[in-house]
């Protein structure tokens, strides 16, 4: 090996024998903590009580029934809003129906029961049906539970008066017909918020 060589490999050696002399003569202290952290999620569990709103035999053109029922809150969030879709279905006795027995059902949402002539809202069934629940939710369910809508583990009552409208004109087509209706109440979340 000629000397170039090896004054090379022992200034490399040199260099890193003193990079392992220097590297060992720093210390610093150090130290750590773990913490453990959890996200639990809210529950929305909107409730109607009672589970059927209406059940009537033997109505006829000029009936009025009022019925009250019970939007419940057992959820651990609020509830912002509550939406309604609506939807029925009309057996025809005899066949012979050339009309929705859904447009002579009249619907109002009252304030309250003791006071019939105060009307949040009225419409027939089969105008119901065919509103977005957001329509329904602004027209009904703002004016009744508010802007603020309906907080965890409270409850609203509601009261709705049904009418078999009477049009002053030939209805025997809806004799022996029955209509079904379905409610099906939607909750919906509060905005989140930063904490």
């Amino acid at each position: 090996m000629n000397i170039k060589k090896q004054l090379a490999i022992g200034v490399v050696a040199a260099a890193l024998g003193l990079s392992l002399i220097g590297g060992g003569t720093f210390a610093y202290f150090s130290d750590s903590e773990a913490t453990n952290n959890t996200f639990s999620a809210g529950t929305l569990d909107l409730t109607a009580e009672p589970t059927t709103v209406i059940d009537v035999d033997n109505i006829k053109p000029g009936d009025s029934m009022v019925r009250d029922f019970q939007l419940e809150n057992n959820g651990s969030l609020d509830i912002n809003k509550v939406t309604l879709e609506t939807d029925y279905t009309v057996n025809d006795a005899e066949g012979d129906n050339t009309d929705d027995f859904g447009n002579h059902i009249l619907v109002e949402f009252l304030y309250n029961a003791d006071q019939l002539n105060e009307v949040i809202y009225e419409t027939t069934l089969a105008e119901l049906r065919d509103m977005t629940p957001e329509a329904v939710n602004e027209e009904v369910f703002i004016p009744a539970l508010g802007e603020d809508g309906l907080e965890a583990g409270t409850s609203d009552d509601l009261v709705v008066q049904f009418s078999f409208v009477s049009n002053g004109e030939d209805q025997n087509q809806f004799q022996g017909d029955s209509l079904n209706l379905e409610w099906t109440f939607v909750a919906e979340q509060t905005t989140g918020e930063n904490n």
